[in-house]
């Protein structure tokens, strides 16, 4: 695929200026880059040379246009950790942080991103984790740029209010234990403990 095309479809996902970086970096490293359809246990995935293949990465194509960039950068880190180190390091250790920051530092310079996420990146760029999603500041940031939905987030519907997830069980919401939510099921009894971002729907009995 010429660059111009490249351009064309990252385009649509992700902030336009953003475009030709990233794209130059799909044909320096010669990575296959595949938008791939929303995955609930994952945004995206790096997979390293194997069997005369090279570099593969998929990000999903539900994120909107400021997470989708987080976390092409973030599989982008993986890649060249994998190239200066290969398995000899954590996935998420030391070295991969140090690429993550080094390769996102192009996008702040630029002012690509708004000033909320912005800011929001620069402080989970302190020591990052697995995956964006896990820190709250930076996920509730970039969670204020997606396409409304018919859901709610855990920690913005009232106490004991009784709520629905995906599957279709059934839950009352309790108190915060730390980091997350004590939630019993109420269809099988069970206490569960649920992530303050949690999308959920609220039950049309209210509280």
């Amino acid at each position: 695929m010429v660059l111009v095309e490249k351009e064309r479809i990252l385009a649509q996902y992700m902030p336009v200026d953003a475009v030709p970086i990233i794209a130059r970096w799909i044909d320096y490293f010669q990575c296959e880059f595949k938008i791939s359809k929303g995955r609930t246990t994952k945004l995206g995935d790096y997979r390293h040379p194997y069997r005369g293949e090279g570099h593969k990465i998929s990000v999903n194509n539900n994120l909107n246009v400021y997470q989708f960039l987080v976390t092409t950068v973030h599989e982008f880190a993986h890649l060249l950790t994998w190239n200066d180190y290969q398995n000899k390091v954590k996935p998420h250790g030391e070295e991969w942080k140090h690429n993550f920051k080094r390769m996102m530092a192009p996008f702040l310079n630029q002012e690509i991103f708004p000033a909320d996420v912005k800011h929001a990146v620069v402080s989970y760029l302190n020591n990052p984790s697995a995956a964006s999603c896990t820190d709250l500041k930076l996920s509730r940031a970039l969670k204020k740029y997606d396409q409304p939905l018919d859901v709610s987030r855990l920690e913005e519907i009232p106490m004991d209010a009784i709520f629905s997830i995906k599957d279709g069980r059934r839950f009352r919401k309790g108190e915060r234990l730390r980091k997350r939510y004590r939630c019993i099921c109420l269809d099988n009894g069970n206490i569960y403990l649920f992530n303050p971002l949690a999308e959920v729907k609220l039950s049309a009995t209210g509280t």
